[in-house]
């Protein structure tokens, strides 16, 4: 049976290629997510670990909890614990560290680095190990700067020229005072680093006299544990915590691998769903394949073989094709990763250097994966056909499923599928977070009951194209009875399809739903025609609503200020607004009262309301940071939303209570609307600063759509691989198909049929079944975007559904390419076939 089995593999490598293309596939995409993943992980600790070379422990503020009215905060790392630090027993030296961001311009004023990974710092001198000079000296004072090799290189500057930066708000124009290099993960990955001497650093972060953490070296012959027990007793413990540098590595390694688990289970799920794919695929095949040889099997059961040999012949078969695949699969996997490292850069990222990492337990899970899910598929067929008679065999009585059986299937695919439509309709009654989990239940429950469906789908869906195939004459008649002639495998054929296109659709229906609902959001939240802010999202300095409100053309202006504060024994977040102005620059609706901002009147967004039952007319004492109070008076209640909410007071009110005042935004009302012109100024009156940007509505509207756009176009890549296992799919059903009707095509072509016309039908043959697939999907990609829609209409009240018939239209016509492409060979196949010698075949 062994050698049998083997010899049937070899005697249908053509028709076994498009299998091992199948799984090929699927293990290409989990190999390959594992190394891409693995490589990058690993870049980044090696990269962190060298971070920590030079830090035997460190010593980070405390943060004291927020209690009874005192706001909490964190506690100050001084000179005098950075010079105890540096003196107890068993230490080297200690470095104060003070860090934040800056934004580094290029010779053409554009913004050098990634928005979040510019960063600053300060510089201990030359006897700073982190951070050896290349070229130039030390800086001195706030006129001078050191830049890494890389920003130096990328902006163009060299020692002596001017360099354009920004920490907060105002532009600097320090002179570069020298280059460093560094392997700072942070630079590595494609950021900025900028240096200035300790108190300018200090003063520019708003830390005078302060530190962000103090790095302490240990002595020769003295060990981590006992350094940091000598700072645990000299230092105030419950102002500062120290830990030593190994579980500063081991923490951040642990923080890689946790932030890289996100990105590995999101792609291991797509290649979860091309190789679900691949498992219609390759039980497709392998149905075909028993069936061909039906009276093979037959005959070898009349001669002895068991139930069990024909089984395992099957599975060897089976295990043969799924090692091919798992190998070859493994190699173009590593391709993939090595190549999606690569793409990063594309992106505008990099990531550290590091060699590509390919685990013992990368190489198990592709051949796992491989082996498991080809002979798991074939598992089925080769049961079914060794429970087959042998008498029953050779007669073929066999060949159709009985009446009992397609009754118990479409009952079970019934039931599937009320019970997925009943649970995903009761998950969107149920609060957002919790739908989650019934969701997904449902959504797989209806697909799978759908998949069961699908042969009964079939016939009517594919009769209702009868009309059009009409036009084709002969060939458009052969082709509709073809594809409804065996239901199951068309079924199994277009499932392939169906499945990628729901999902693509459901994404689709989501992203033009949530871009419309943010559209409105900001034109109905937002009067103002520009808002202010910082390129990484981080505060501006006060300066900046200053100058923005002295430029011209500005008619009114507003910063949104946040500050922490204590009401009724809980931390609550106001935000200080120009109260003579804030009116004018948005347009909340307002449930009760007016809205009016100006001395101890505030308002309060309607949830917050309602948590502290606060009205219209209600009093409440706010603590500030500073430890004093002030009674506010609830002037009006709003209806917030994702943009603009909380409790609004007046800026005047809430400034002086605040050590370092900082604007999250700022808004603006121009005299003529949004213009280039009134943009410039705006732009020219902030000093040409890389680090502010300046947006209209539409451009916030594009700016948040903008990470759906690119997550959506990742998912389009990402389900395109499903897509193209469902081309195999269905070039392996129509050369299968082709194959087992060519005594059929050669009697056709043996009374007129010409090659042309045999050609035509296998193709509309294959264009109604990928067709068919396509509708499936797309209608169940609608029902899914809608469900996901009710959960999100309940946290943003301007969410709509919003049908992307244009997009739609689109995957349809994709689902008919797919079809053409997929005829290709087996028409020509079909075609070819000498009329005798097709006659003559059993």
């Amino acid at each position: 049976m062994f050698r049998t089995a083997l010899r049937n593999v070899l005697a249908h490598k053509a028709r076994l290629l498009m299998t091992v293309l199948a799984v090929m596939l699927g293990v290409a995409f989990v190999s390959g997510t594992l190394v891409f993943t693995n490589t990058i992980s690993d870049a980044y600790q090696r990269s962190s670990a060298k971070g920590f070379d030079r830090v035997d422990v460190a010593v980070t503020p405390e943060y004291q909890d927020s209690a009874g009215d005192r706001v909490g905060g964190r506690a100050d790392l001084t000179q005098a614990m950075l010079d105890k630090a540096g003196h107890v027993p068993g230490a080297a030296s200690a470095t104060g560290v003070v860090s934040g961001f800056t934004a580094v311009a290029d010779q053409d004023g554009k913004l050098v680095g990634g928005d979040w990974q510019s960063a600053g710092g300060n510089y201990w001198g030359t006897k700073d190990a982190r951070y050896p000079l290349v070229d130039g000296h030390a800086p001195h004072g706030r006129d001078e700067v050191l830049l890494d090799s890389r920003t130096a290189e990328r902006g163009g500057y060299k020692v002596g020229d001017t360099v354009r930066l920004s920490v907060d708000g105002p532009v600097l124009t320090p002179t570069l005072a020298g280059v460093f290099t560094t392997d700072d993960g942070n630079v590595s990955a494609g950021g900025s680093l900028a240096l200035f001497d300790t108190p300018t650093a200090q003063a520019l972060f708003h830390k005078k006299g302060t530190y962000d953490e103090i790095d302490v070296r240990a002595a020769a012959g003295t060990g981590q544990a006992a350094l940091k027990s000598e700072l645990d007793k000299a230092l105030p413990a419950r102002l500062v915590q120290t830990t030593t540098g190994e579980k500063l590595a081991a923490d951040q390694a642990t923080q890689i691998a946790a932030s890289m688990s996100g990105l590995k289970q999101a792609l291991l799920v797509f290649a979860g769903i091309a190789l679900f794919v691949g498992t219609f695929i390759i039980a497709n095949t392998f149905t075909m394949l028993v069936a061909q040889r039906t009276r093979e099997l037959a005959l070898m059961r009349a001669v002895g073989a068991s139930r069990r040999q024909v089984t395992r012949s099957v599975l060897i078969e089976a295990f043969a094709v799924g090692a091919v695949a798992g190998v070859t699969g493994l190699a173009a996997g590593i391709g993939i990763g090595a190549g999606l490292r690569s793409l990063l850069g594309s992106f505008g990222a990099s990531v550290p250097d590091g060699p590509l990492v390919i685990s013992p337990g990368t190489v198990v899970a592709a051949l796992a994966v491989g082996i498991l899910i080809t002979m798991l598929a074939a598992w089925l067929p080769g049961r079914r056909a060794a429970k087959i008679p042998p008498v029953a065999a050779m007669s073929s009585v066999h060949a159709k499923a009985t009446t009992k059986s397609l009754v118990l299937r479409n009952t079970f695919g019934a039931l599937f599928s009320a019970a997925g439509v009943a649970t995903v309709l009761g998950a969107t009654t149920m609060d957002a977070d919790a739908a989650q989990a019934p969701m997904g239940l449902g959504a797989v429950l209806l697909i799978i009951g759908v998949f069961i469906l699908t042969p009964l789908l079939s016939r009517p869906l594919i009769a209702a194209a009868a009309p059009v195939l009409r036009v084709f004459g002969v060939s458009g008649k052969l082709a509709r009875q073809n594809s409804v002639r065996n239901p199951r495998r068309t079924a199994a054929t277009a499932s392939a399809l169906m499945i990628g296109l729901t999902l693509i659709t459901g994404m689709t229906v989501m992203a033009g739903s949530l871009q419309t609902a943010i559209d409105k959001m900001a034109s109905s939240a937002i009067r103002a025609d520009y808002v202010v802010s910082m390129a990484n999202r981080g505060p501006l300095s006060p300066d900046v609503a200053d100058k923005v409100a002295a430029a011209d053309g500005v008619t009114a202006s507003s910063p949104l200020r946040n500050a922490e504060s204590r009401i009724d024994g809980r931390t609550e977040f106001l935000t200080g607004v120009n109260g003579s102005s804030i009116a004018k620059l948005t347009d909340l609706k307002v449930d009760d009262g007016a809205f009016e901002v100006g001395g101890s009147r505030v308002v309060v967004d309607k949830d917050r309301a309602k948590d502290f039952g606060w009205r219209t007319g209600s009093h409440f004492t706010a603590h500030f940071e500073d430890g004093k109070a002030r009674r506010l008076t609830v002037a009006g209640i709003y209806e917030g939303n994702e943009m603009i909410n909380g409790i609004m007071l007046d800026d005047k009110v809430l400034t002086p209570h605040l050590k370092d005042p900082a604007d999250m935004q700022v808004m603006v009302k121009t005299a003529g609307g949004t213009s280039k012109t009134a943009r410039d100024t705006l732009t020219k009156a902030l000093g040409l600063n890389p680090a502010i940007r300046i947006q209209d509505k539409q451009d916030i509207s594009n700016d948040i759509a903008k990470m759906f756009t690119t997550m959506l176009n990742m998912l389009y890549g990402l389900l395109g691989m499903a897509v193209i296992v469902a081309v195999l799919g269905v070039i392996n059903t129509l050369a299968m198909s082709v194959f087992e009707r060519s005594q059929e095509i050669g009697m056709l072509r043996a009374i007129g049929l010409d090659r042309k016309a045999v050609k035509r039908m296998v193709r509309l043959e294959s264009l109604v079944i990928s067709l068919f697939g396509g509708v499936l999907g797309i209608g169940l990609g609608v029902f899914f975007g809608w469900a996901a829609g009710q959960l999100l209409g309940t946290k943003m009240p301007t969410y709509e559904l919003v049908l992307p018939w244009a997009r739609m239209a689109l995957f349809l016509l994709l689902a008919a390419l797919v079809g053409v492409l997929a005829a290709l060979w087996p028409a020509r196949r079909a075609a070819r076939l000498d009329m005798l010698t097709a006659i003559k075949a059993e």
